[in-house]
Formats: structure tokens, sequence, C-alpha cells
């Protein structure tokens, strides 16, 4: 198992290198791809299928998947200045939830139509905060961080948490965190972060307004908001007594239970990002 988890985290690696390196279209065909097998993942957890039981797509389902294409799509085309745009396409795939739930009822509940609106918002939406972080100012380089505050501090919180920990972080949620771990993790990727600023201000000079302190401040916020999604998607699959959100990773489980802290870390990197350099 150990062997099989160490090949497919190396292959994950590449993935994402290519991705991040590649930009553009590539990056954003692949984040869409890890984005709607990601919602199925998060839709078969919570409970938003075809009832029938013949394997089919629910139509609200199906508006969700079409509407994380549309959002990519337009993430691409209007890239940075998209924000008002992609709030539209919100409000449109909202809209499109509500007209099926009117228009068949009852055949879905109220609460499907939310469930199914929350599964889009959180992980297509908030995935594609990744590719927002790609095309801003330095966002080549500045993209990294986001693994960086979640993949890096989650690796620092073990190895901090397995050695030192003492008072649980959240004992009926995951007994195994603890509250050094979780300091462990924020330092580890604070410590990292500013390394990495190093780097980044060979490339781009030290006239650049992300200096090694807006670094570390990045990296905080960033690892506070990986541990918080990681304990979110935690919570979900313990309310649905689900183990792991999918098989597609060998080792690791689904995409969900690879990306969860990612999805929670990219919009704060996101508008960490662009509110510093702005100031």
């Amino acid at each position: 198992m150990f062997k099989t988890r160490v090949i497919s985290g190396v292959a994950l690696v590449i993935l994402i290198a290519i991705m991040n390196f590649s930009g553009g279209p590539v990056m954003a065909l692949i984040l869409f791809l890890l984005s709607v097998q990601g919602l199925f993942e998060f839709y078969r957890a919570i409970g938003v299928y075809d009832e029938s039981g013949d394997g089919k797509h629910s139509l609200i389902e199906n508006i969700g998947y079409a509407g994380s294409a549309v959002y990519y799509a337009a993430a691409m085309i209007f890239n940075n200045n998209s924000i008002v745009k992609l709030i539209l396409i919100l409000c449109v795939v909202l809209l499109a939830m509500l007209a099926a739930y009117v228009l068949t009822f009852p055949k879905y509940s109220g609460e499907m139509i939310m469930k199914a609106f929350f599964g889009f918002m959180y992980v297509p939406v908030m995935m594609c905060f990744i590719f927002l972080t790609r095309n801003i100012q330095g966002g080549a380089y500045l993209v990294w961080l986001i693994y960086i505050s979640s993949w890096i501090s989650d690796t620092c919180a073990y190895l901090i948490g397995s050695r030192y920990g003492r008072i649980r972080l959240a004992p009926e949620l995951s007994p195994a965190k603890s509250v050094e771990g979780a300091i462990g993790g924020i330092a580890g990727s604070a410590f990292i972060s500013v390394i990495f600023s190093v780097f980044f201000m060979k490339q781009y000079g030290s006239g650049f307004v992300l200096g090694p302190l807006w670094f570390m401040l990045i990296g905080i916020v960033g690892s506070i908001a990986s541990q918080v999604g990681d304990l979110a998607a935690s919570a979900f699959k313990r309310n649905h007594d689900v183990k792991d959100y999918g098989v597609i990773i060998p080792g690791h489980g689904g995409i969900l239970d690879r990306f969860d802290s990612v999805i929670f870390t990219a919009p704060m990197i996101y508008f960490l990002a662009e509110l510093i350099i702005k100031l």
C-alpha cells in the first residue's frame, strides 16, 4: 500500500507540475476534469443522484456538470477580468437548478437542490481559483503557494502532531489531529513560504510588492484555510458514513480526498495575493 501511495503521489505531483507550468487551456482543461470528477464524488457521497436506481445522472446533477464546463470556459476566455461574469454564471446555474426543481416538482426536494448547488460551489468554483491565481501577476510562481499552504502544511502538521501532539483539535471528528500539529502546520507553511519568496524575488526582483513578510502571511492564512478544509471534508464524510470519496487515485482515494484542503486554500491565496499586489 505504501509503495502504491508513493507512486500515485509522484504521478499526481507530475500532473500538477505540467498543469501549473503550462497554464492557459491545458491548465483549464485539467482542472475542469479534476473538478467534474470531484463533483461526481461529492454528489455520490451526499446523495445527489437519480433515485430511480438505474445508474443515470439526475437532471440537477447534470446541471452541475454543465455549469462547471461553462464556468471554466468563462474563466479561460475572460481571464482575471471575469469575476463579475463568473458571479453571473453562479446565478444562472442556481436559476437552472431551481427551474428543474419547480418544473419537475415534487421529484426533487429543496434539500436536494441546496446540496447540488453547494457541491457546484464547493468543488469546481473553488478549485477554479487555482487557474485564476495562475493568471495574476507573478501567478506562474504564486500558484505554488496553494500547494505549500495545503500539502506542505499537512505534512508538517502530521510530523509535529505525531511527535508532540497532546491536545486534541477536533476529537469527535478527527482524533489523530492535535493543536500542536495544527500550529506546526501553520509554522511549516509560513517557513516554506518565506523560503519560496527568496526564489520568487530572484525571478521578479526586489521591486516586486510581495516580500518575505507577505509570503509568510499568505502561508499562515493558507495553512489555516487548508486545515479547516481538511476537517470540513472529514465532517462531510462522517455525516454521510463515507470512508473515502473515491478510488481514482490508488492509495489516496478520490480527487476530493487529495484536494480537500487545496479547494479551501486556493481562494484565500488568490484574494490575498490580488489584494497585496494592488496595495
